[in-house]
């Protein structure tokens, strides 16, 4: 999918309510050997395209791994419902094997997980209930998914009874979904600049189910009570959010799909160190954003490691331009460890 340097490990992770499972581990290496390392876990209705980020880890001496989790991109079967999940602690054993593999079997003493969105919210919990095992060094979250971007009628009494169905009915689709402004303001066939497989990431996203929406109120309610993450946290985060359903200049300007003021009220929680970084100009993925601003979000990210976790110079050099390679959604999505990706 994305050639060379990029590798691919498939994690077997057993069969569940509806059958085989697994995850996908991708790989790119630093040009020298380096015992440094970020994990990156993407968002919902999402995995990793974002070539350029792992460029400028890679540029940096940092080899880059990102986590496809299981039912999503280059891990989704078949069989499956696509990014459905029960629990978002059903994510925690590819977590695990992945700080294995890279700990354990590659060799690096430090590592910085990277979680965007969704990603951002399973890794805060992973990183609390995994905190004495001192599996990560420090965390960057990316427009975390700290709370529904909903009036609070729909964020809490109408999102308990949502919670209840989902426990009865979890594969019951929702009469709403995250409609189609942000996917067109970051393709390149629309709005955009970025090429990613509309399969695996359509516009207008995957029919939401109250079974999932019940797991991210639980995740959510947890990160609320307060999490105990021991190591750095840096969340960075838009200046403001975009609430319409169609197309306006200001969407690429912002946050179309969350509230950034929830990240921001919610982000004391994580810990006792914890970094609050805010970009004017930034979109939901801050690293898509347009290529100024991008340029600022990573200079800060390295500077945050360089600061935090002790991980030697960084420098500011122009981030890489967007990737324009084509890719298919049927092509070996269950790859063998170490293939090609």
């Amino acid at each position: 999918m994305l050639g060379e340097p990029y590798e691919r490990h498939t994690i077997d992770l057993g069969t569940d309510d509806e059958g085989p499972v697994v995850a996908t581990l991708v790989r790119r290496r630093a040009d020298r050997p380096t015992g440094r390392a970020v994990l990156y876990v993407h968002g919902f209705v999402d995995y990793f395209f974002q070539t350029h980020l792992a460029d400028f880890f890679a540029a940096r001496g940092w080899d880059f791994y990102a986590l496809d989790l299981r039912k999503y991109g280059r891990s989704l079967l078949p069989h499956q419902t696509p990014n459905f999940c029960h629990d978002l602690g059903d994510y925690f054993p590819e977590l695990d094997a992945a700080a294995k593999i890279i700990r354990d079997d590659d060799g690096h003493d430090t590592l910085l997980a990277m979680g965007h969105s969704t990603g951002g919210l399973i890794v805060s919990l992973w990183a609390h209930e995994r905190r004495d095992a001192e599996l990560v060094d420090g965390i960057v979250l990316n427009s975390p998914f700290f709370d529904l971007n909903a009036p609070w009628v729909v964020r809490r009494p109408l999102a308990a009874a949502v919670a209840r169905l989902g426990r009865r009915a979890p594969q019951r689709v929702l009469p709403f979904g995250l409609g189609t402004v942000y996917g067109e303001s970051i393709h390149v066939d629309h709005r955009g600049e970025w090429t990613y497989d509309l399969t695996w990431k359509p516009l207008a996203g995957f029919p939401v189910r109250a079974g999932w929406l019940g797991a991210i109120r639980a995740g959510q309610r947890r990160l609320r009570a307060g999490l105990d993450i021991p190591v750095p946290v840096l969340l960075a985060c838009s200046t403001r959010s975009y609430r319409g359903t169609k197309w306006h200049e200001s969407v690429a300007l912002a946050d179309a799909v969350l509230n950034v003021e929830d990240m921001v009220r919610w982000a004391p929680r994580l810990g006792r160190h914890v970094t609050v970084a805010r970009f004017d100009g930034g979109m939901h993925d801050l690293t898509l954003s347009g290529p100024a601003v991008r340029e600022k979000v990573l200079a800060e990210v390295g500077r945050w490691a360089e600061a935090f976790l002790c991980a030697g110079p960084t420098t500011t050099d122009a981030v890489p331009p967007a990737p324009r390679r084509p890719e298919t959604a049927g092509a070996d999505r269950a790859g063998a460890t170490s293939h090609r990706d």
